[in-house]
């Protein structure tokens, strides 16, 4: 069990830094989408290069920040009917939650992304 906890307490750590990581690429994102604005109207010039930044920092933001975000318990939720609920209640629907739409919908990312990356080797060795 102590191992358990230990481990608990490592992952939360991380998920702290990580979640760091993602507050900083909210306003680093920000910066870009004001500076690329800013070049646009004020100089007529702009590049994709800014707004392909934007959706890479926007994707670390939300891959990033959903782990911190569900730790601190400050995830979305429909709260009109939740917060009149007990606390046990609220437990078991987060529980059930997690394993009907959380975890399925990690595994199906997690096989399209190796579906996608087997097709990308496919091609390259095809192109070659």
């Amino acid at each position: 069990m102590k191992f358990l906890l230990s481990f608990s307490r490592t992952v939360d750590a991380l998920n702290e830094r990580v979640g760091t990581v993602a507050n900083w690429l909210v306003l680093f994102a920000c910066l870009v989408s004001a500076a690329n604005a800013l070049l646009r109207y004020s100089f007529s010039t702009s590049s994709n290069a800014w707004l392909e930044i934007q959706w890479y920092m926007f994707a670390g933001m939300v891959m990033l920040g959903a782990s911190y975000t569900l730790n601190l318990n400050e995830h979305v939720r429909v709260d009109v009917v939740y917060g009149q609920l007990k606390t046990r209640t609220q437990i078991w629907i987060d529980l059930i939650g997690s394993f009907l739409f959380l975890i399925p919908m990690t595994v199906l990312i997690r096989s399209e992304e190796h579906t996608s990356e087997l097709q990308s080797h496919v091609r390259i060795s095809y192109a070659v």
